[in-house]
Order: C-alpha cells, then sequence, then structure tokens
C-alpha cells in the first residue's frame, strides 16, 4: 500500500496526519525541530503554538465558530485536542499548550503506522518518482520553511515566484505579578459573572505617555534587502500607532463594554489579558504583537497601570512568514498543478492562523489520503466556511493574494432585506452555510 509523507508537524502536518491514519495508510511526518529550530518555536513538540493560544472564537455565527463546527464534525483532531486542553477564555477557544500539543502527539502515537522521524527535508520527489511508489507527500512545513526546502518549493512555482510577509508575536506575563487591585477581571459587556479577561485601565494621559514610549522605544531591525508586508490581522502596535495616535484605542486597546469597578466607568484605554494555563498562572497581552527590542518591551509594558512589576515569560518577536501564490501553483483539491501526487496546507499555502491551517491540513489529509488509494476526494463547497477557505486558496480573489483568515466575506453574499439589521444578515448567512455543509456531509459520508 501506498505511503503518506508529510513535511511539517504543525497544526496542518498534525492535522493531515490523522486524516491520513483514520484512512489506514502508514504516514511518515517528518518534523527538523528540536534539531533546527525556527526564529519563533521553541521546541520540538507537535502543533506548537508560537503566537497566541487562542483558536479564536466558538460563537455559532461567527466565521472562526463556523469553520471550528465544521472541522469537528469531519473529525479533526485539532479541534479534539483543543477542547481538551482548554482553559477559559469567554467565547473563544483557548487552549493550555503544552497539554494541547501532548494531546495531538498522543493522539498520532496511538496508531501503529505513524511514525515521526526528526530530519529537515530539503528536496521533494519528481513526479515521476511518485507515479512509480504509488506515494504522495504533503507539504505543510509553515510559515518558517527551511531554506532549503523554501527553495524546492519555489522550483514549482511559476517563475519560482515566493512572496513574504512579516509576523509579530504578543508578550506573556506572569500573572503572579500583576497587581489585581488595578487590573480587573472582566469579560466585554458580560454583567454576569466575574469575566474570563484581565483588563489593564488607562486613562488619558496615561494611554497618551504609553503611545510616545512605544514611539520612542528602540525596535529590532529588519534586513535593508527584505520587502516588509505586515500580515493587516496580526499587526504589531508600532505600525498601528504610525497610522495614527488612535489607533490603538480602535483596535487592542478598545475599552467598549469594560467597566472598571474602581470608578463605575469604561476607562479611556485597556490593555486585555488572556489565560494561557489551567493555572492561570500564565496570561498573554491580547492583539499586542511587537517589534520593540526585549529591553525597551520590559520598560514601555511595566509603564502600564497595574503592570508595574510584571515579569515575562517571554517577548513578544517578528519573524518573517513564507507562502506560496498558491492559486498559481495549487489544483482544486490542493495539489500543485506540476505534481499531482504533492499537496500543499497550512499557512505556506496562503492562509493565516491556526484553525485555518489546521483546516487546510484536514482537507489535503484527506484528499492526499483518496489519491493513494485510488480515490478522489470531493472538496466542500465554496458555500460553506472551509469550503470557503479552500476555494481562496486554490481560486484567490480580486486584487494581489495575500494570506486570509476565515471571515464571512469568503461566503456568498446574502441579499440585503429591508429592515434586517447586519447582524440579523450575518445569522442568515451563517444558517445558509450550515445547512451548505449538512447537505455535503449527508451526499458524502
Amino acid at each position: 500500500m501506498s505511503n503518506v509523507h508529510i513535511i511539517g508537524g504543525g497544526m496542518a502536518g498534525s492535522e493531515a496526519a490523522w486524516q491520513c491514519l483514520q484512512a489506514g495508510l502508514t504516514v511518515k511526518l517528518y518534523e527538523m525541530r528540536p534539531l533546527k529550530m525556527t526564529a519563533a518555536h521553541q521546541s520540538g513538540d507537535l502543533a506548537e503554538l508560537v503566537c497566541s493560544n487562542s483558536l479564536k472564537s466558538l460563537l455559532p455565527d461567527s466565521a472562526p465558530g463556523l469553520l471550528k463546527a465544521e472541522m469537528e464534525l469531519l473529525d479533526s483532531l485539532i479541534i479534539r485536542a483543543a477542547k481538551g486542553a482548554a482553559v477559559p477564555a469567554g467565547m473563544a477557544l483557548a487552549v493550555e499548550r503544552t497539554l494541547f500539543s501532548k494531546g495531538v502527539a498522543e493522539a498520532l502515537g496511538s496508531f501503529a503506522k505513524f511514525e515521526r522521524i526528526d530530519l529537515e527535508i530539503t528536496s521533494l520527489p519528481t513526479p515521476e518518482d511518485l507515479e512509480k511508489s504509488g506515494d504522495v507527500w504533503i507539504v505543510a512545513s509553515g510559515p518558517l520553511t527551511s531554506d532549503g526546502l523554501a527553495n524546492a518549493l519555489q522550483a514549482m512555482a511559476p517563475e519560482g515566484r515566493r512572496l513574504h510577509f512579516y509576523d509579530a508575536i504578543a508578550p506573556v506575563l506572569e500573572m503572579d505579578s500583576i497587581n489585581t487591585d488595578i487590573v480587573f477581571k472582566a469579560s466585554r459587556y458580560d454583567e454576569t459573572g466575574d469575566g474570563d479577561y484581565w483588563n489593564v485601565p488607562l486613562n488619558k494621559e496615561e494611554y497618551y505617555a504609553f503611545v510616545d514610549a512605544v514611539i520612542a522605544a528602540e525596535k529590532m531591525p529588519l534586513h535593508e534587502f527584505e520587502d516588509v508586508k505586515y500580515f493587516e490581522a496580526c499587526l504589531p502596535i508600532e505600525v498601528m500607532i504610525e497610522r495614527g495616535r488612535e489607533t490603538l484605542r480602535f483596535g487592542p486597546m478598545k475599552p467598549v463594554g469594560l467597566t472598571d469597578p474602581r470608578t463605575g466607568r469604561w476607562p479611556y484605554a485597556a490593555v486585555q489579558l488572556r489565560l494561557e494555563n489551567k493555572q492561570e498562572s500564565m496570561v498573554s497581552m491580547v492583539g499586542f504583537q511587537t517589534k520593540m527590542k526585549w529591553p525597551e518591551q520590559k520598560r514601555v509594558f511595566q509603564m502600564l497601570p497595574g503592570l508595574e512589576e510584571v515579569e515575562f515569560f517571554r517577548f513578544g518577536s517578528v519573524h518573517r512568514n513564507t507562502y506560496l501564490k498558491s492559486p498559481d501553483v495549487l489544483a482544486k483539491d490542493l495539489s500543485f498543478k506540476v505534481s499531482p501526487r504533492i499537496f500543499l496546507a497550512g499557512q505556506v499555502s496562503g492562509v493565516e492562523g491556526y484553525t485555518e491551517s489546521a483546516a487546510l491540513g484536514l482537507l489535503a489529509g484527506r484528499a492526499a489520503a483518496a489519491k493513494a488509494l485510488g480515490k478522489t476526494f470531493p472538496m466542500p463547497p465554496a458555500d460553506c466556511m472551509i469550503g470557503a477557505l479552500k476555494h481562496y486558496v486554490t481560486e484567490g480573489g480580486l486584487g494581489d493574494f495575500q494570506p486570509m483568515n476565515t471571515n464571512l466575506g469568503l461566503l456568498p453574499t446574502q441579499p440585503k432585506v429591508k429592515g434586517q439589521s447586519k447582524i440579523e444578515r450575518k445569522a442568515f448567512q451563517a444558517r445558509m452555510a450550515r445547512e451548505t455543509f449538512a447537505r455535503y456531509q449527508g451526499i458524502n459520508s
């Protein structure tokens, strides 16, 4: 029987491995960590989360909520492991990182046909070799693909074209070092309980002093030859401030719906802190990706009320993400046009986000497994969330192709109905997507 070879043990690679193992195939997963580390990872763990510990919203009418629900119905390992390692985060699915990775590794390791190989892969087999062996490959090397493999991928793209953008990581703080006489616990608009987020309140003077400090802080330099393209949904706070001194107040420091118990009013601005583990000993700064140098991060963030003595488990950082212009190189089943037994999945294919990466791994895994078994996997239609995300990767959209998070804008536009609110229209759009997916699953189950 054919073997499945998967490059990369992140969210996409782990999910793809699970899908192939469930199909009864032998899976060899190659992960270069810990033998060769990336600029962002800290371990050799499978499905290590390097940016945030949140897989975003669970709300059923939201795009992330729709995607997770569809993936769960398709037996997603990542969603299963995430729910098993969940920590309180309101209506978001956040996880304890180590427990989550352990759950993924144990699930894959329970299959006798699974083998993890610690090895950097720098070349890919030819289409002729794959036709002879009957094997299939899935490249899920992620946004920090090594140069050797990136060069091999470039050779499979028109004109060897490879794109990149810059991503930034938010700091993680020690909860015990935070002054909870000032920092208060609340979820936005939640009047019924203590809430799942810790909130750092700032008055007007404190906010503008903080903005000035960020502007003046020393930043990590980037190479002069690098063309910087930040992903819009994960901008460093410094880049946001460059767009205006009020930008943070309408972004990650939005105070709306957060009542400070000391004043009974909303603060002028607020930083939200999200739990990182079940012991509630670590919190991350929500939306506070940064490229400030580490000593500057300590100095500037300790200016925030209640964080004067805060200790850092991890400072923020900036790293380059690599992705291909997938609509030019991929067929509709996520295989390469020039080599149909090699599939692409995860962030390197042009999606952004943990769940999105796993979703592409799920689909690539099922498509690769089908090809190895001499079958065809019917991709979900573009009218449901996971199908819409796949459609964007293989077909693109208007303008230049760039990484995309899941969002309702990927779904077919619903006509406006007189008297229908924006919230009602989105709910209707989500309901149509659920019905589409139910029909797809009913036909293909």
